[in-house]
C-alpha cells in the first residue's frame, strides 16, 4: 500500500471519527435542550391547572360521630379548562379517574403503580409515556390539601414531533457526513498525490549524487517551506555536512603526513645527534687516535656530548608522551578527578616556569582572589595544560613580556595567559587546537609537533571548560582559560 493511499486512508478515518462525535454529541445537545423547553413549558402549564383547580375545588364541612368537625374535598371536573392544549386526567386516591380531556376519547393516560405510589407520597414526576404508539411527556403532580394528597393531577403533551425532528436531524446529518467523508477521500487522495510528488523528484536527484559521486549537487526545490520543503533542505544540509566532513578528513589526512614528515625529522635530528655524539666518543677513546688530547679536554668533549645525548633524548620523550596522551583522549580515558585548591595549581606551575629557557620577563599577576577557591579536577593535568600555554608564550616571544593574571566571573575562574610575541592571524585561530596543525608564522622557526594545545584543549574539555583566543600577527597572543569553581574551604 502506498503512503499516499496510507495518508488518505488515515486522514479519512480521523475525518470520519470527528464527524460522528460531532454528531453525537449534536443530537444529544438538541435533545436535551428540546426536552428541558417542552418539561419547563408542562411544568408551568401544570402550576397553572393546579391553581385553577384549587380554586374550584369544591369542599363540604360536616361533624364526625365524634364531635369532630372534617373537612370534605371534592375533586372538580375540567369544563373550567377547555381551552387548554395539553392532555388532563385527574385521578383520586384510589387510583380512579375522576376526569380526563375531551381530546383523550376512551383512552387514559398510563399511570403504573409505582409512580402512583410515589406521587401518592408527595412527589412530582415527568416521565415519557405512550398511548396507542403516541408518545407523550407525562407531569404527575399531586394534588395536596390540609398536607394531604387527595388526588393526583396528570398533564401530558404529545412528542411525537419532537422525535421526527430529531430522526429528520440524524438521517440529514448522515447523509451529510457521508458525502463530505467521500468528497475529502477524494480531495486528500489528490492532495496527497500532488504534496507526494516532490519526492519522486528527491529521490530521482540523490541517485544522480550517488551515481556522480559529486557532493557539490543539491536537491532543487522551490515550493513552500512545509514537511517536503524541510526534508529536502534536510537532505541538501546532510549533503552539505558530508562535504565538509569529507573536507576536514582530507585536512585531517594532509596534516598527518605534514606531521608525519615534521615526527621524522623532529625525531631523525636527535636520533642524529645522539648517534654523532655516540660515534664521536668512541672515536675519542680509542687508545690509538686522538692522542694529541689530554684526559682533561677528552673529559670535557665527553660531558659536552653527554649533555647534547639527553636533551635530544629529552626532546624525542616529549614527543612520545605527547603521543600517549592524545592517545589516552582517543581511548576515552576519564582522568581521576577531586576537589583541588587552584591557587597552588597555579603557584606550582609559575615556580616550574622559571626554569624555561626565555629571553623576556614573566610578570605574574595578584593570585590572592584565588584564596579558599576549589575546581573540580586533576592536579596533574591542570598543570600540564597551564604549562603549556606559558611554555608556548616563551617560544614565540623574543622581546617584550609574558604575563599572567587570574579573574573570578560567574563562578569560574580565568587564567590569562598573554605575550608579546609573533602572533597568528586570525584565520589560524580555528584550527590551532586541532592535532598536528602548525600556523604558517611559526612553522620552521621554532621546534615542534603541533600537538601541545590539542594536548591542552582535551584537558580543559576534561574539566568543563572553555578557552577564548585573541591574538594580531605580530602583536602577540592572548588566551583566557576558564574553570568552573566548586565549593570554597569555609564552605566544605
Amino acid at each position: 500500500m502506498s503512503i499516499r493511499l496510507r495518508l488518505t486512508m488515515w486522514y479519512t478515518g480521523i475525518l470520519a471519527v470527528m464527524i460522528i462525535v460531532l454528531g453525537i454529541v449534536l443530537y444529544l445537545v438538541l435533545a436535551t435542550n428540546l426536552f428541558n423547553s417542552e418539561e419547563d413549558n408542562l411544568i408551568s402549564q401544570g402550576d397553572e391547572v393546579y391553581n385553577e383547580m384549587l380554586i374550584n375545588l369544591e369542599r363540604t364541612f360536616y361533624l364526625a360521630p365524634d364531635g369532630t368537625p372534617v373537612i370534605q374535598y371534592e375533586l372538580p371536573n375540567l369544563n373550567f379548562l377547555t381551552s387548554s392544549s395539553y392532555l388532563l386526567q385527574v385521578v383520586n386516591r384510589k387510583g380512579v379517574v375522576e376526569d380526563k380531556s375531551f381530546a383523550l376519547f376512551d383512552n387514559e393516560i398510563p399511570l403504573d403503580e409505582e409512580t402512583f405510589e410515589a406521587v401518592k407520597d408527595g412527589a412530582q414526576i415527568i416521565k415519557t409515556t405512550k398511548i396507542n404508539n403516541v408518545s407523550l411527556l407525562t407531569l404527575y403532580k399531586p394534588i395536596v390539601q390540609q398536607n394531604e394528597v387527595i388526588g393526583i393531577l396528570l398533564i401530558a403533551t404529545v412528542i411525537d414531533d419532537i422525535y421526527s425532528y430529531l430522526n429528520m436531524f440524524q438521517w440529514i446529518y448522515t447523509i451529510s457526513g457521508v458525502v463530505l467523508i467521500g468528497i475529502a477521500a477524494t480531495i486528500g487522495l489528490f492532495m496527497a498525490r500532488k504534496t507526494l510528488k516532490p519526492i519522486e523528484n528527491v529521490i530521482l536527484a540523490a541517485n544522480q549524487i550517488e551515481k556522480s559521486t559529486d557532493l557539490d549537487n543539491r536537491i532543487l526545490y522551490e515550493g513552500p517551506n512545509d514537511e517536503i520543503g524541510r526534508l529536502i533542505h534536510t537532505i541538501n544540509g546532510m549533503l552539505s555536512r558530508i562535504q565538509v566532513i569529507y573536507a576536514e578528513l582530507e585536512d585531517a589526512y594532509r596534516l598527518q603526513r605534514r606531521f608525519v614528515s615534521d615526527a621524522s625529522h623532529e625525531l631523525r635530528t636527535p636520533l642524529t645527534t645522539i648517534r654523532g655524539n655516540i660515534e664521536f666518543l668512541e672515536k675519542m677513546w680509542q687508545t690509538n687516535k686522538d692522542t694529541h688530547l689530554s684526559d682533561g679536554e677528552k673529559m670535557k668533549l665527553t660531558m659536552e656530548s653527554v649533555v647534547d645525548i639527553s636533551s635530544e633524548a629529552e626532546r624525542m620523550s616529549n614527543l612520545v608522551n605527547d603521543l600517549l596522551s592524545l592517545a589516552r583522549a582517543d581511548a576515552g580515558y576519564e582522568m581521576e578527578k577531586e576537589n583541588i585548591a587552584i591557587k597552588p595549581v597555579l603557584e606550582q606551575v609559575i615556580r616550574k616556569a622559571q626554569f624555561l629557557p626565555k629571553n623576556v620577563d614573566f610578570i605574574v599577576g595578584d593570585l590572592e582572589i584565588l584564596n579558599d577557591n576549589l575546581v573540580y579536577g586533576n592536579n596533574e593535568y591542570l598543570q600540564e595544560m597551564l604549562f603549556i600555554f606559558i611554555e608556548n608564550a616563551f617560544k614565540y616571544t623574543e622581546e617584550g613580556h609574558v604575563e599572567l593574571e587570574v579573574k573570578i566571573l560567574e563562578n569560574q575562574v580565568g587564567i590569562h595567559i598573554s605575550d608579546t610575541g609573533i602572533g597568528m592571524n586570525k584565520d589560524d585561530i580555528p584550527h590551532i587546537f586541532q592535532r598536528f596543525y602548525r600556523a604558517d608564522v611559526s612553522r620552521g622557526t621554532k621546534p615542534g609537533t603541533g600537538l601541545g594545545l590539542s594536548i591542552a584543549k582535551w584537558i580543559i574539555d576534561e574539566h568543563y571548560g572553555s578557552v577564548e583566543v585573541y591574538t594580531s600577527l605580530g602583536s602577540g597572543t592572548k588566551f583566557i582559560i576558564w574553570i568552573p569553581l566548586v565549593q570554597s574551604y569555609l564552605d566544605d
